[in-house]
């Protein structure tokens, strides 16, 4: 009974994170606003890290404030470039052109 409110929360961030459109991509702080936890991007960070075991997301599309992709691993930034994100460098999106608006 004890790790239901993590789950929880991990599906309250799970969820949002399914209703980026592809193209676009959101940072962890915005998917953090939208579950009403604003000063809670870390954790959100932490759960994407974990979301293979609550089924098939489209975490690829989270990114930090400034675009930056997750550090190794490298799939990410094949993934935004199938869907039509543009890359800023090897490592980060362009933020002003594929943010979503949410």
């Amino acid at each position: 009974m004890k790790g239901a409110p993590q789950e929880d929360l991990a599906y309250e961030i799970l969820s949002a994170v399914g209703e980026i459109p592809k193209g676009c991509v959101a940072t962890y702080g915005q998917i953090a606003r939208l579950i009403g936890r604003e000063k809670n991007s870390r954790l959100v960070g932490q759960v994407l890290r974990m979301a293979a075991c609550y089924g098939e997301y489209p975490c690829h599309r989270v990114v930090n404030h400034a675009g930056r992709l997750v550090p190794g691993w490298t799939e990410q930034a094949d993934l935004l470039r199938a869907e039509g994100v543009p890359l800023r460098n090897a490592s980060h999106v362009d933020l002003r052109r594929c943010q979503w608006d949410c």
